[in-house]
């Protein structure tokens, strides 16, 4: 199973969801691994990734070795199209999707990072959302209940109705303090518009570090995450 972890912008804890979701998988004894698609602002193995596997407890995999677990790595930090054409190089979607599809023929879980928002341009051509269309990988959106959120989350469930890729859920980042008026009132409205899509996906709080994946909304989210995954 590929499920595809998106934000609704840049920074907004794609990273940390993705990692707490493979420990709470692995913790349950399934043959999970994570992926980032594209890492820019870095060298050598990926940052996310690297932050993915000290959230699992793991080591580095041999497939982080290989860079199959990121395919492309740039050193400028910027949109990846522009980074990649910094260093005189294209990114190859089909790279891109044929790592994926190589993880999940060896692994239960694939949990694919974006880079970004959904528009980001990978190349002249194709931006995520593209590339999500085409393959039809169920999505996580993370969102946070800072300001602005209920705008972009909104705009961003309904490009992704748009192109029909399938929402499994939400993952509601509350590590950075916000008003509680503010955090009960923009997850209403996010439930409100996420039953309109898929009434069967989770909207998993997301807990603080210091309760890390102990928390018990965050596992049986995760696991009611999976069942919405399913057709």
């Amino acid at each position: 199973m590929i499920i595809f972890v998106a934000g609704i912008d840049t920074d907004v804890g794609k990273t940390v969801a993705t990692g707490r979701l493979a420990a709470v998988y692995a913790a349950a004894g399934r043959r999970v691994i994570t992926q980032k698609l594209v890492q820019t602002g870095c060298e050598g193995i990926a940052e996310d990734i690297l932050e993915h596997r000290r959230a699992m407890q793991y080591d580095l995999l041999p497939e982080d070795l290989a860079g199959s677990t990121c395919p492309y790595v740039f050193k400028f930090p910027a949109s990846p199209h522009l980074a990649a054409a910094l260093e005189g190089r294209r990114i190859d979607t089909a790279k891109l999707t044929g790592a994926t599809n190589t993880l999940a023929r060896h692994y239960e879980i694939v949990l694919v990072e974006g880079a970004g928002g959904l528009c980001v341009p990978l190349d002249g051509q194709t931006t995520l959302l593209d590339l999500l269309a085409r393959q039809h990988w169920p999505t996580v959106l993370v969102t946070t209940p800072r300001l602005g959120s209920i705008n972009h989350t909104l705009l961003s469930l309904a490009a992704l109705r748009e192109r029909r890729i399938p929402v499994a859920g939400i993952v509601y980042n509350l590590h950075h303090p916000s008003p509680p008026e503010i955090v009960d009132d923009t997850l209403h409205i996010i439930r409100d518009a996420l039953r309109t899509i898929n009434h069967r996906a989770p909207v998993l709080h997301m807990p603080t570090a210091a309760s890390g994946t102990t928390d018990e909304r965050f596992v049986s989210g995760a696991e009611a995450l999976l069942a919405a995954c399913q057709p």
